[in-house]
């Protein structure tokens, strides 16, 4: 069974984009990337709000699944400047993934799809 999730925050993505934004494959679920790019395509400077709107958009697709923070079991991070923003994100993630934690891999890149953009979250998350 596999399941195609859509936020209604964000209709676009499977016609602009042609991409899942989250597929249901019966125990585990699959996030695509998921930024700071909010629904009317503004994205915040400062990367403490970008990174924060990062985890709602994570949130608002979670919640379109049926699935909230404490069922996520992988965590992937990419990163503009990783280092310089890494006790920042930290900090945003700490506000939203609580123990068990989940795994987690961060990964530092030059550039994300969307110009200023820092950060990008990838997810797998797992029914109960």
């Amino acid at each position: 069974m596999r399941k195609i999730i859509v936020a209604p925050e964000f209709p676009n993505y499977p016609r602009d984009w042609h991409f899942s934004p989250a597929l249901d494959t019966g125990p585990l679920l699959f996030f695509s990337g998921i930024t700071g790019v909010r629904p009317d395509q503004t994205l915040a400077a400062d990367p403490h709000t970008q990174f924060r709107d990062a985890f709602r958009h994570v949130e608002v697709h979670l919640k379109a699944a049926e699935l909230g923070f404490d069922q996520i079991v992988d965590l992937t991070t990419y990163h503009v400047d990783l280092r310089k923003h890494l006790a920042t994100f930290v900090t945003v993630k700490d506000e939203f993934v609580k123990q068990p934690y989940p795994t987690w891999t961060a990964v530092g890149v030059s550039e994300l799809i969307t110009p200023g953009t820092l950060l990008e979250i990838r997810i797998v998350a797992q029914r109960d």
